[in-house]
């Protein structure tokens, strides 16, 4: 999938997914008589739109047309409508090969050793929960609050705690997130991203492969073409033990690491979300 061809597929897949949800009213076309055998915009009406000529476009689907100029991408964007995480990832799809690694970034598996200096960053935060989350979502560090933020997880190995498993495939996550399928797409949006951000990662394929396999909710939403950088957000909770909660979460990129991800969740103090938040940590 980190191949050349595997993100020209890619480019195409995701190209075509976007237009296929832009309507012709949306992109400001006249009604067309007959029906469309097209859902959303055909690909000469995409062209168009975006000041390119018809076979220019087709051959950008097809992964054929190498590196389009940003004026290009920026038109795309904006007849597609994309957001700025889609923006983004477009432009590293259309490179015909994902971003170059970051510093400290290596090809192949992960390294899951916490620098003692970030696991010292978690005692700090205690008792807000605070994790450390791999480019594919293991957890490898976490303190107590975070710990029993995920009832259950500490049933699995340490190899197989992750928490986009934990969220599609741990029996009580369905009951512990009120808002469950804002956080299924948030976690197959980031999943996508990541693919494409490291594209040399059996680690991340293999979870793919694995979750596809086993949850067909997973399946349907993985070939939506969602992307998201999972940078902050809101998760809703009926926790066991500690009751409902609305918590907020940071996400910070740590550095000299294989993608590893600081997280940090919080809720306001003197709330009822906040008193609730401390019983974590009972």
């Amino acid at each position: 999938m980190g191949t050349a061809r595997g993100n020209r597929t890619e480019l195409g897949d995701f190209l075509r997914s976007r237009r296929s949800r832009v309507t012709p009213h949306e992109a400001g076309l006249p009604p067309s008589a007959g029906r469309r055998r097209t859902d959303g915009l055909r690909r000469e009406e995409v062209a168009i739109l975006a000041g390119v000529s018809i076979e220019y476009y087709r051959r950008l689907e097809q992964g054929k047309q190498q590196r389009p100029s940003p004026a290009v991408l920026e038109a795309i964007a904006r007849v597609l409508k994309l957001t700025d995480d889609e923006h983004r990832h477009l432009a590293e799809l259309s490179r015909g090969r994902a971003q170059a690694p970051s510093a400290g970034t290596r090809r192949g598996r992960a390294s899951r050793t916490v620098r003692a200096e970030v696991r010292r960053m978690l005692d700090i935060a205690h008792p807000y929960p605070a994790c450390v989350l791999s480019r594919s979502s293991d957890l490898l560090a976490a303190n107590r609050s975070a710990l029993h933020l995920f009832p259950g997880i500490e049933e699995w190995s340490e190899r197989d705690r992750n928490t986009a498993r934990y969220a599609f495939l741990h029996p009580m996550a369905r009951e512990l997130y009120e808002n469950w399928d804002d956080v299924a797409r948030g976690v197959v949006a980031h999943l996508r991203t990541a693919v494409v951000v490291h594209p040399d990662a059996p680690d991340i394929r293999e979870l793919v492969d694995e979750l596809a396999g086993h949850c067909g909710e997973f399946a349907a939403l993985w070939q939506r073409y969602d992307v998201r950088a999972r940078t902050n957000g809101r998760k809703v909770y009926r926790h066991p033990a500690a009751g409902r909660m609305t918590l907020t979460y940071e996400a910070f990129d740590v550095a000299r690491s294989d993608g590893q991800r600081l997280v940090v969740y919080q809720a306001p103090p003197d709330t009822a979300d906040h008193e609730a938040l401390l019983r974590l940590s009972a």
